[in-house]
């Protein structure tokens, strides 16, 4: 999940991830290939489906610094180097979907809470990249449903952000979050829309004001992030999705265009739609290479941007849902070579 950079001081073998709620229903369009340059370790939750989502800190001073975010369900929040290394954790059971803003030299993370069931939860941490350490973590409520997906729009001029929850019943919440005189989190929710069943990933198109979330069963919606009118832009059955449809990824480029990536959960592939019109590009797959392949991709994040000499033309992450012999972890891929990958096999 791509977040722009803004000043303001501030399962293991055979187990199927939990989250695919929808069997396949068709077979997808065929794929193009490409394979991970990096992963990390599997998280500590081994036989579960634990690891589920991440989200890219591009360090602008030395982007081969940057960081990754990544959730497991049972055990808490990760954070790797861009070689997958393990550099800090905070044990924090019950999330799900994270994203991150960063506020000066810090970075708020924001995370989906389903420890309450009845009620979605944000949990929201400041963590100090140049430390590699977590500060006080908050957990406010949004509102009635049990928490699930999750992302962050900008910063706003007054140094508030909002980020938009997906729970499980289909409400779609924004919450204002802005920081207190003592350096804490303060949340205001409010309904945006709503979608007729199970959601879970999102993104924002903060140039458009446009809000992506994938309905698991049916597709993508587009909701206006002002007047929360929505309609569905890229349906499953097509051939690009197949239901469980998972996370949302964005790529922009220019006053509106750039690639928004879905994770086709149901046959373990990932379609990409070329912005604003949401036309299809093609298909992809992260096949076993240097390093295994995906199946069971849960959470997705992206960046264009260049991170260094080993991701020179931006890094797309994606969950992997079945990692034999070991637990879930999260791969590291060159979004250019989904790019060169794609358009060589037109």
């Amino acid at each position: 999940m791509l977040r722009p950079l803004h000043g303001f001081a501030l399962l293991s073998l055979g187990i199927a991830a939990a989250c695919a709620t929808v069997p396949p229903a068709i077979t997808g369009d065929p794929t193009v290939s490409v394979t991970a340059r990096a992963e990390t370790p599997p998280v500590g939750t081994a036989n579960a489906d634990a690891a589920d989502d991440p989200a890219i800190w591009r360090n602008a001073a030395d982007p081969a610094a940057s960081l990754i975010v990544g959730t497991d369900k049972k055990g808490g929040l990760y954070v790797y180097n861009l070689k997958g290394e393990q550099v800090s954790f905070l044990a924090a059971p019950g999330l799900n979907n994270v994203d991150l803003i960063q506020t000066g030299a810090s970075i708020w993370i924001v995370a989906s809470d389903r420890s309450d069931l009845a009620t979605a939860h944000l949990s929201i941490t400041l963590f100090h990249p140049w430390k590699l350490e977590f500060d006080a973590t908050q957990r406010v409520p949004v509102g009635p449903g049990e928490g699930y997906g999750l992302c962050l729009g900008m910063l706003a001029s007054d140094g508030s952000f909002t980020a938009f929850s997906a729970p499980k019943n289909g409400v779609i919440y924004q919450t204002r979050i802005s920081e207190g005189h003592h350096g804490d989190a303060i949340a205001e929710s409010s309904v945006l829309a709503s979608v007729p069943s199970q959601p879970e990933g999102c993104v924002v198109d903060d140039r458009t004001g446009t809000l992506y979330v994938g309905e698991e069963a049916a597709g993508i919606w587009a909701i206006d992030i002002a007047t929360g009118s929505k309609e569905i832009v890229a349906p499953v059955g097509t051939g690009m999705l197949v239901a469980d449809v998972e996370g949302l990824a964005i790529a922009p480029e220019g006053k509106d265009g750039g690639y928004l990536v879905a994770s086709s959960q149901g046959d373990n592939a990932y379609a990409v739609y070329r912005l604003p019109g949401m036309e299809p590009l093609g298909r992809f797959r992260i096949a076993a290479g240097a390093f295994g392949a995906t199946e069971e991709t849960d959470g997705i994040a992206l960046d264009p941007r260049d991170f260094g000499p080993d991701f020179p033309g931006g890094l797309f992450i994606a969950q992997d849902g079945i990692n034999p012999p070991r637990a879930q972890n999260f791969k590291y891929v060159r979004w250019d070579d989904v790019l060169a990958a794609l358009e060589g096999g037109r």
